[in-house]
């Protein structure tokens, strides 16, 4: 098939999605108290965030010889996002708050605030917007906690800059708006 830039651009109908159109939205959770209008701030100063990707392992199994690859389960990897630091640091020390609750630095203990996973996670939401404002995708990640805050970098040489730094989470799954966003799906029937 020879070179055709014409039927590329025609392929291309909606002028493809743009990675820096987006936001995410998460609320803190409820066990401990945080600053007002932290959610808020995290939703304007969060830089970068990912939409999920999906992976399922396998399961190997050998017969005579040959391995045999066979569905497992599904595996939900970490989620990082990238937020501006403001000089109030009121995202940032809202999440050393929620780790220290987690497990505090002195005592090595959880906040009794936090007696159940229920009461330490929260859920987020990314939304992917097309040109016009419409949202294209949305994706909502289930029970998540912080589990990691990465260092922010000072230097007397870094003039005209802003800090940032990176916030991972685990999570229990994400949904879509176009794979889940609704009752659970009812396995299906198996025929013998």
């Amino acid at each position: 098939m020879p070179f055709d830039i014409g039927a590329f651009r025609s392929a291309l109908s909606l002028d493809g999605a743009r990675p820096n159109l987006f936001d995410v939205e998460m609320t803190f959770p409820t066990g401990l108290t945080f600053p007002s209008g932290v959610s808020q701030q995290m939703n304007f100063f969060c830089r970068a965030a990912q939409l999920p990707g999906s992976t399922v392992n396998q399961v190997p199994l050998n017969y005579f010889g040959r391995e045999l690859k066979f569905a497992g389960n599904r595996v939900f990897t970490e989620w990082t996002v990238t937020i501006i630091n403001d000089e109030d640091f009121k995202v940032r020390n809202a999440f050393e708050s929620w780790m220290n609750g987690l497990n505090s630095h002195r005592g090595n203990l959880r906040s009794t605030a936090f007696s159940s996973p229920t009461s330490y996670t929260t859920d987020a939401t990314v939304k992917q917007y097309g040109k016009t404002g419409d949202i294209i995708k949305e994706y909502k990640f289930i029970g998540m906690f912080p589990m990691d805050i990465s260092p922010i970098e000072v230097d007397w040489a870094a003039n005209d800059t802003i800090e940032e730094y990176a916030v991972t989470f685990a999570y229990q799954w994400w949904e879509s708006n176009e794979t889940q966003f609704g009752p659970p799906v009812a396995p299906a029937a198996v025929v013998v």
